[in-house]
């Protein structure tokens, strides 16, 4: 399966001259935020407030607050961006991984669904987590008790939050056929 090319956008974003209160009082919520805006899903969750104003929170949570260290936050993320071909996910991520580390051989070896060579320990760990987690729905033990010896308890919530959340995002942005921008440079995913 290859990254959707999505041609016209289902649930493009709502003008925000014609939003109720309670989608501004969400939407100030998310830009106040650490975000900064409303990229990605937030246009179109913005068409159920409340769902919104939840799900945005868990992101925050997710991304921002995470018990993890960003890299390993961020191959979660592209792992889930790449099981899903979401490719507005894939985007905006990679650089973010990028950014927080992640070296650009395991980005592209992600990107055509390989098991990334060279990686650490704990990105080796991550990986065969969210892989084993998103295509068999379970994990095997000893790999849930290296990680657990690694990250406690609370770093394997926090991997499943991530997951879990992205898998929402992954969902949003396919059906709502978000775009990359054209003038990305970030290589899309084959």
């Amino acid at each position: 399966m290859t990254a959707l090319a999505p041609t016209t956008e289902r649930l493009p974003p709502l003008d925000p001259a014609a939003w109720t209160e309670e989608q501004r009082r969400v939407a100030e919520e998310i830009v106040s935020g650490p975000r900064g805006g409303m990229p990605g899903p937030f246009n179109a969750w913005l068409r159920s407030p409340d769902l919104a104003a939840r799900l945005q929170k868990v992101g925050e949570y997710a991304r921002f607050r995470t018990s993890l260290p960003a890299a390993l936050n961020e191959l979660a993320i592209l792992i889930v961006a790449r099981h899903w071909s979401a490719a507005f996910e894939w985007y905006a991520h990679y650089q973010l991984a990028l950014k927080a580390g992640l070296a650009p051989a395991i980005a592209e070896a992600i990107a055509h669904r390989r098991r990334p060579e060279g990686m650490s320990e704990d990105e080796a760990m991550v990986h065969d987590f969210a892989r084993a987690l998103l295509e068999t729905h379970d994990v095997p033990d000893a790999l849930f008790a290296r990680l657990r010896a690694r990250f406690g308890e609370r770093g394997i919530v926090d991997l499943i939050g991530t997951l879990g959340y992205y898998v929402a995002v992954s969902m949003t942005l396919n059906i709502a056929r978000v775009p990359v921008p054209p003038e990305s440079d970030v290589p899309p995913l084959p």
